[in-house]
């Protein structure tokens, strides 16, 4: 099957001062169209640094990664705006909403970037994602009026108005209750099945493991290893395993 997503030897510094800080050392990563991943690891593992060179809005110090066929190391500025636009969508667990916009005005924002759609299909679109993530009734709400759980709907339909190939989703349960952040995963599997939208998403919560095709368990700025959901829930299990 194809790759949409490969990462090779990827190395990410940041410098501190005089001091230069590995977070990640010598990746590797390749994801298959239409999979649904876990990238898990605690705090300070390299989760988000990872996201953050799949979805372009970072360089790696070192190695290559390539994103639906493109080499974003050798891309222009205007080209990796265009493939953050065009290709991917992005979830992140602060949900960064324009709070000044109403529902269906942040959710048709990155068509407006786009500009490649009219008014009336930009309002179809936007009306039947707020349909299918379970919103419609609150369209014209601000942000600040809507609970955690309705504004991390929101932003899933934001990241998934320009029908991307990769959504990437940065511990998008972090800020939620349990049965919100169950609500939630049962929307984007669901998504997933049923658009064959790739999902790379990063947790340190072993209980949302279950959900990925596989996980990549991540440690120090290193792979640990890629196993299924039922081992990395499994080993979680055991008394004295290791906590990712």
């Amino acid at each position: 099957m194809k790759h949409i997503v490969s990462v090779k030897e990827v190395h990410k510094n940041y410098v501190l001062g005089t001091v230069a800080v590995p977070a990640l050392r010598g990746v590797s990563l390749e994801v298959t169209e239409g999979e649904f991943l876990a990238i898990a690891g605690p705090s300070g593992s390299g989760k988000t640094t990872l996201l953050n060179l799949i979805g372009c809005v970072d360089t790696p110090s070192a190695g290559s990664v390539d994103v639906a066929g493109s080499p974003t190391g050798s891309m222009s500025e205007r080209d990796l705006t265009r493939l953050r636009l065009h290709t991917i969508g992005f979830i992140f667990q602060s949900f960064n909403l324009v709070s000044v916009l109403s529902v269906m005005q942040n959710i048709e924002l990155p068509l407006l970037l786009q500009r490649s759609a009219s008014a009336r299909e930009r309002r179809h679109r936007v009306e039947a994602l707020l349909d299918r993530v379970g919103i419609r009734e609150y369209a014209r709400h601000r942000p600040s009026e809507l609970s955690g759980g309705q504004r991390q709907r929101v932003a899933i339909a934001r990241a998934l108005i320009t029908r991307p190939q990769l959504v990437l989703a940065d511990e998008p349960t972090a800020n939620l209750d349990s049965v919100t952040g169950t609500n939630i995963l049962d929307l984007m599997k669901e998504l997933n099945r049923t658009e064959k939208t790739t999902f790379i998403f990063s947790t340190h919560d072993a209980r949302v493991w279950a959900y990925a095709n596989s996980v990549v368990r991540l440690a120090d700025g290193k792979i640990l290893d890629r196993v299924s959901a039922e081992e990395a829930v499994r080993a979680a299990s055991v008394p004295g395993a290791r906590s990712s």
